[in-house]
This record gives structure tokens, C-alpha cells and sequence, in this order.
């Protein structure tokens, strides 16, 4: 019995491609599956080749799989460009009509089901998807009854006679195969999971409940791929919780706003994509001089300009530390699994108002849209901190006459008291202009280098965040150090393991704290390692050039990109480190 496998389903974009998917996964995770699925789509509404892919496994699993088990096919162009991932003897299952045919030098099994015909028997072509579902579970031997859950939350709204349409078409498929083939293939059926419930989330989504878990209430935002499922979530989700979601005009509004209202002390941030970030730039500069709090969701996709908007990348590192013209305090994160993204996104509104300063959640279009299993949220691990926001409670002196309160006193630390708009005794100026300890505008020289210390003294001596690296190190002198960044960790971890089989010492290190720079952290994984591979899916090598600027040993760095708009493959990685200890290059 398989312990895991790969299962895809392409065809015209429109055509439900993305539903089957849904269905088939989410009906696989209440079974107790593991799982992780990554979408191929195109910037358009409806044409054009789409495919889900999906990885199942009964233990846990990061990242998506080199080769494919079973391709589900509605049209031969799906065939074409995706049965050179089939394994040997992987199995197609096509709709009969348009009579598909195997590519030359493709050693698939073929099963031509009537998808098509069977849905319009029922009474609509629609449900082909569901045919392919049904014989899909029967050739990894699932039960039937395992859609039931999955179907009626999807349908019952639509009418009982919806749901009843959609079993049978599911009912019908798996019969088919049962009948042709004569049951589940043996290579194919699903060893036994162990039955546990977890949750099953893009990281978009993650991010979406992290804000709610955080107290945020307020999201100002523009549509833009890959970022739009956070700002749908939060629709959906924040005013259960007495919140709301403005649709800004443009993205220069939306961070605006949320600098707004972290001033009026409401938790607020937006969400966007490189093209977004680059229009809020000026305004992430205006949250670091006023020292106001901003959270910023940043889910990388192709550049530059529009780009590659529906396509994988990480191009985007540099421009998140340096694109603000002007110097200011800033941090940057980088989850790497959606339940980082949950527990990060509550971070980030921490660390936003405890150094009065923007926080950019740098992730990905792999890890944004990517669908994983997830072990439970635990609940007890949130806290909220305010920094030092005077509360409601405290009372402030009264100043003399003429006199304004210290918005942005000098203090040890940097780090000044904040008063909300209105309180007793806290009036003060609030300007991008240069300006004194109460806020009004200054030319001073000396004031001016004074308030430049103050600001950036608040990050100097580091920031308490969880986790600013991971370190996957067994050995003390490694032949490699593999180095990533958001969603290359799980391949990363799958191409070390083979490795690591193969006797060559390995170790992983995955950089969670992009800004400020966790160099002593870095530097004492980099010491141990005879080469470094910097895997990231950028041209230039924007994370490679980080570790050189801040630990050095460049002698040692060798960066490994992959720019084409498609994520990492497990073997791509392996191949490559591979290459490196064999040739001494890739």
C-alpha cells in the first residue's frame, strides 16, 4: 500500500479545475491525511491550461512532490505538459471525450473514463468534475462516503437535489472504475491514516486568523494577486468580531489609512503584492518617522512591474528593506509554513507597536496559495503586547501652559511613550517633517541627528521575535549548509534527507528574521560548513548577498536560483547540491 502519492487534475481555467481539487483534498484531511497542494493558474478569468497538484501522505509533508502517481485529465493539452512528471506505470485517467492518447516515451497506464457522458446521464456536463472524483477514490481505494461531508457543505445551499446530484456523480465514477479496472489499483491504495483532524489552510488564510487572534479590526486594502484571499477572509471572518475591511482605491489609501488608524489605536494592516508595496513606500517611511505602528503583508509573486502575477517568486527581499527613501526603523519576517503565518501575523502587530515602527510580513506566492495540513492553532500561545501605549487608565501630568506632552521623548532605549488621540494632557504634533520631542517641525542639526539615534537605536540592539532562524544542524562540521528562505523549507528538508542517505553531512538553516539581520545566529551555522547553498527563487541572489554583507565568507556561498515562475522541486535542490560536492559547482 502507498504510504503517499501525487495526484493532479489540469484543464481550461473556468472549467471547475480548482473545485475538484478542493473537494478531493479536503475530503482526504478529514480522513486524517496529510497534505500540501499547490495550484499552476493563469492571470486571466477563464482559458488557458490550469492544474491542481496534490500530495498525500500519512506522515507530514512540506512540500510538493517531484513526480506524479495519477493525472486526472479533461483535455489532451493537459496530457501534454503533464505526463513527463507521471512515474514509471503513473496512471492517467482521461475524459473519453476527446479521446486522449499517451505521448511517445511516456510509460503511463491510460484509463479513458467516460467523465463527460456520465455527468450529462445524470443531467449536467458540469459534474464531470465529480465523475473524476469518484474514480479517482476508487483507484486509491477511498470510500465514497468520505465526500458526503465535503459535498453537502459545498452544495446543500443549492438544494438537496444538488447534493443528491453530485454523490451520484461521484457514486457513478467509482463505479466505473470498479467495473474496468475491478477495484483500487494495489500501487495506488492509500495505506491507513491514523484518523486525527487537523486544519487545512493556505497561508493566506493563516495570516487572515492570525490578525483576528491579534486584535486587529480594521483592514484597509486593494485586490491583488497572490494577496486577495486574505482581504476575502477578513470579510468573511472580522465582523464577527466587530471589525471591517475597507477596499481602498489604490494602495497608497490603504496604507495610509492603517497608519491612521494605529495612530486613533486601533490595530489595523493591509495586504498586497510587489506592485502594491512599491506605491506604499512613501508612506512606510511616514510610519517610521512618526513612529507609528503598520503591519504589511507582502506576498511576493513574479516581477518586476506586473510581471508574473499568478507565478512563484522571491525577488522581493531587497526592495523590503531598502525601498523607503530616507533612513527608518523597520522589520521584516519571513514565515515559512501556514503555521508560521498564524503565529507570526500576531507577532508582527506586537513587534509593530512594541518598537512604534512598520512591520513587513514578507511571504510568498508558494506558501499564499499553497494548501498544507496544520496541526492544531494553539490558543494559549497568544499574547498581546501594546508596548507603551498609555492606557486609559493612566493619568497624565498637567504640562504648563504653551507646553506639548513628549510624543517622541528621548528615552534610553529609544522607544517613547504613546498616547492615543484625546487624552488628557497628551496633545502633541504628529508630522513626516523633522520635529522636536513634541512633534513640532525642526531643522535643528542637532535635534535632527539626535532624532535619527533615537529611531534607530530601537532595533540596535535586536528585536524579541520567536524563532529569527530555524536550525536543522546534526553536525558540527558539515559538508553543506543549505540556506532558504518562506516556502523552499519543506523541499529544503526533503532534499537534505536524500542527502543526508547518501552519507554527505548536511545541515539546514532557514532564515525566519530578515530585517534586522540575525547575523550572530547566521554566522555561527555558516562557521560550521565547509560550502553554503543558498537556495531562493530569485536571479540575483538577494538572500546569498545578505549573508555576505553581514557574516562575509563569500568564498564558501554558492547561490542556487530558479527564476521561471515555478517552485522547487525536491530533486531540483538535491541535483544541484549534489552537482556541488561532485564537481565543486553547479
Amino acid at each position: 500500500m502507498a504510504k503517499q502519492l501525487s495526484w493532479k487534475v489540469g484543464g481550461q481555467q473556468g472549467e471547475g479545475i480548482d473545485s475538484t481539487g478542493e473537494i478531493f483534498s479536503i475530503a482526504l484531511n478529514r480522513m486524517g491525511y496529510y497534505l500540501y497542494g499547490y495550484r499552476h493558474f493563469s492571470s486571466r478569468i477563464k482559458g488557458g491550461h490550469s492544474n491542481t497538484k496534490i500530495r498525500i501522505s500519512i506522515r507530514p509533508i512540506r512540500a510538493i512532490s517531484d513526480d506524479l502517481d495519477v493525472l486526472v485529465a479533461f483535455d489532451q493539452e493537459t496530457i501534454d505538459l503533464n505526463a513527463h512528471e507521471l512515474r514509471e506505470n503513473g496512471v492517467i485517467l482521461a475524459d473519453a471525450k476527446f479521446n486522449p492518447t499517451v505521448p511517445e516515451g511516456v510509460p503511463a497506464r491510460l484509463y479513458s473514463v467516460p467523465f463527460t457522458k456520465i455527468a450529462e446521464e445524470i443531467g449536467m456536463a458540469q459534474m464531470k468534475n465529480m465523475v473524476a472524483v469518484g474514480s479517482s477514490s476508487a483507484l486509491l481505494g477511498l470510500p465514497v462516503e468520505a465526500f458526503q461531508g465535503v459535498i453537502e457543505e459545498k452544495f446543500l445551499r443549492k438544494g438537496r437535489h444538488v447534493v443528491d446530484k453530485n454523490m451520484e456523480a461521484i457514486s457513478r465514477g467509482a463505479r466505473y472504475i470498479l467495473e474496468e479496472v475491478g477495484g483500487a489499483l494495489p500501487d495506488l491504495q492509500l495505506d491507513k491514516s491514523d484518523g486525527k483532524r487537523r486544519l487545512y489552510m493556505i497561508g493566506n488564510d493563516a495570516i487572515a486568523l492570525g490578525a483576528i487572534a491579534a486584535g486587529c479590526r480594521l483592514m484597509f486594502a486593494y485586490p491583488i494577486t497572490p494577496s486577495s484571499e486574505i482581504m476575502e477572509q477578513m470579510i468573511k471572518r472580522l465582523p464577527e468580531f466587530g471589525g471591517t475591511v475597507v477596499q481602498t482605491e489604490d494602495e497608497i489609501a490603504a496604507i495610509s489609512m492603517v497608519i491612521g488608524a494605529n495612530y486613533g489605536g486601533v490595530r489595523a494592516f493591509t495586504a498586497s503584492a510587489g506592485p502594491g508595496l512599491s506605491l506604499m513606500t512613501e508612506a512606510i517611511g511616514l510610519s517610521g518617522m512618526t513612529e507609528t505602528p503598520a503591519v504589511i503583508v507582502n506576498t511576493q509573486r513574479g516581477g518586476p512591474s506586473t510581471g508574473l502575477p499568478t507565478k512563484q517568486e522571491q525577488s522581493d527581499i531587497n526592495a523590503m528593506i531598502y525601498s523607503t527613501h530616507g533612513e527608518i526603523p523597520k522589520i521584516v519576517i519571513a514565515p515559512s509554513t501556514a503555521e508560521e503565518c498564524f503565529y507570526d501575523t500576531i507577532q508582527a502587530f506586537n513587534l509593530a507597536e512594541k518598537y512604534q515602527c512598520p512591520v513587513i510580513i514578507l511571504s510568498d506566492l508558494a506558501l499564499s496559495l499553497g494548501k498544507q495540513t496544520v496541526e492544531p492553532l494553539d490558543y494559549d500561545r497568544i499574547q498581546i503586547d501594546r508596548g507603551r501605549l498609555i492606557s486609559d487608565e493612566e493619568e497624565l501630568p498637567t504640562l504648563p501652559e504653551n507646553t506639548l506632552f513628549k510624543r517622541y521623548q528621548f528615552t534610553e532605549d529609544g522607544i517613547s511613550p504613546r498616547v492615543l488621540p484625546g487624552k488628557k494632557n497628551g496633545l502633541h504634533h504628529v508630522t513626516g517633517v523633522e520635529h522636536d520631542e513634541t512633534g513640532r517641525p525642526s531643522e535643528n542639526p542637532v535635534n535632527r541627528k539626535k532624532m535619527m539615534d533615537k529611531r534607530l537605536s530601537k532595533l540596535a540592539g535586536g528585536i524579541e521575535f520567536e524563532n529569527p532562524v530555524i536550525v536543522d544542524a546534526d553536525h558540527e562540521e558539515a559538508d553543506l549548509l543549505i540556506v532558504g528562505i518562506g516556502s523552499t523549507r519543506g523541499t529544503i528538508q526533503e532534499a537534505m534527507e536524500r542527502l543526508t542517505g547518501e552519507g554527505i553531512k548536511v545541515n539546514h538553516l532557514h532564515i525566519r528574521q530578515v530585517l534586522p539581520f540575525p547575523t550572530e545566529a547566521v554566522r555561527e551555522q555558516m562557521q560550521k560548513a565547509k560550502r553554503i547553498v543558498v537556495v531562493e527563487n530569485n536571479a540575483t541572489g538577494q538572500l546569498a548577498s545578505l549573508l555576505k554583507l553581514h557574516v562575509g565568507m563569500a568564498d564558501k556561498i554558492v547561490h542556487v536560483g530558479k527564476y521561471d515562475g515555478t517552485p522547487f522541486l525536491p530533486s531540483e535542490v538535491y541535483n544541484q547540491c549534489k552537482e556541488l560536492m561532485v564537481h565543486g559547482h553547479v
